[in-house]
């Protein structure tokens, strides 16, 4: 009987012995970072496995390359952005085609017509070359992901517009919407689908998702009442449109000018 009690006794410290151990190997450890260590692997190329990556990805090149170079459409001029200060050819060619491609979604979506377009002139990312028009053409002009969306704006955000071009002294491209700039520097006799502006009228205006956001300081938009995303990327309105016509004309009406 005192040999049990004795060996109780030991199993109890044992017991607990074997808890505060537990208990402290499983208790969170701080450890700090002493050393970095690194070095350079050389990139190395063998003929042979080259070839048979080549091999691999070439018929998916090919058919890629197929898709990008079927020709669409025939541009009898080269179309540059930098050729125009208030406007170019280019850029009131996609202004126009965002208004066109833009308003068979928002008419039959919203039972509704887009006022104005409004993009910006650095997005436009390469010419469009005098010769044949490509699928290619499409994703070098508007290589980003963006989409068409339209903003419902009062007149107010209209002058604001204007002001934002004026201030920027960039060709801004832009459809629907015409004005005067005057020698200090104010829009004046300010147009919208040849109606004179009513500011406190509500008007529909294209652009792309990143400047409906905000983007290039367009702070103009974020006071839109509506906004309505078309699900239309700004590359694939250019494709449609040369798809549908055989010949690319830039327009030629004068959307800005100075006194």
């Amino acid at each position: 009987m005192v040999k049990l009690k004795k060996y109780n006794g030991f199993l109890k410290l044992f017991v607990i012995f074997l808890t505060l151990f537990l208990i402290s190997s499983c208790s969170s450890k701080n450890y700090n970072l002493t050393k970095i260590e690194g070095k350079q692997l050389p990139v190395t190329e063998k003929t042979g496995e080259t070839a048979e990556i080549e091999n691999f990805i070439k018929p998916y090149r090919d058919h890629i390359n197929k898709d990008l170079d079927n020709v669409l459409a025939y541009c009898p001029e080269t179309l540059d952005k930098s050729t125009g200060k208030w406007q170019t050819g280019i850029g009131s060619l996609l202004a126009d085609v965002c208004v066109q491609r833009g308003n068979i979604v928002f008419n039959a979506r919203e039972k509704k017509d887009i006022d104005i377009c409004l993009l910006n002139h650095g997005g436009i990312r390469a010419i469009l070359p005098k010769g044949n028009v490509t699928t290619r053409s499409a994703f070098e002009i508007m290589p980003f992901e963006n989409s068409l969306v339209v903003m419902a704006l009062k007149g107010e955000q209209i002058l604001d517009i204007a002001a934002y071009i004026i201030k920027e002294k960039k060709p801004q491209p832009l459809s629907g919407m015409t004005f005067t700039i005057t020698k200090d520097n104010k829009a004046k006799n300010i147009m919208v689908q040849g109606k004179p502006l009513d500011v406190n009228k509500t008007y529909y205006v294209a652009t792309n998702d990143y400047l409906a956001n905000g983007g290039d300081n367009m702070a103009f938009f974020a006071k839109s009442t509506q906004k309505f995303d078309l699900n239309y990327k700004l590359r694939d309105v250019l494709i449609d449109y040369f798809k549908e016509v055989d010949t690319v004309v830039a327009p030629k009406n004068i959307r800005i000018t100075e006194e």
